[in-house]
């Protein structure tokens, strides 16, 4: 799948599977949303607006409150590429998200992920 496609895929199709991810590993949905929301800087009624228009990706990073500057500790790799690596942009903040998704499904405490 090329980049475009990806940034134009709506959230909330993906947010299915990466709840559908981290709920096979003994976690919830309260985790998921916590960690977009401190991602992005969403309130969670404007995370559910978001999922329920079905924004895509492109727009729903270029559109966040406020993206959180502790972000770029997020570090590591995502389907075999170093996230810190990547140019800044959507295909970062995509990456990102995913990382965070990742350590949610191991099992890491939410202090640690939200690197707290």
């Amino acid at each position: 799948m090329d980049n475009h496609r990806i940034y134009k895929t709506s959230v909330a199709s993906v947010y299915r599977l990466y709840l559908a991810k981290v709920e096979r590993k003994g976690r919830g949905r309260e985790e998921l949303d916590e960690a977009i929301r401190w991602l992005t800087g969403h309130d969670q009624p404007g995370l559910e607006a978001v999922l329920e228009q079905g924004t895509d990706f492109e727009t729903f990073f270029a559109e966040a409150p406020a993206m959180n500057p502790s972000r770029a500790a997020i570090t590591g790799k995502i389907c075999g590429v170093r996230i810190e690596e990547l140019p800044e942009g959507t295909m970062r903040e995509i990456r990102y998200l995913d990382k965070l998704v990742d350590e949610i499904a191991k099992g890491r405490p939410m202090a640690k992920v939200l690197r707290c």
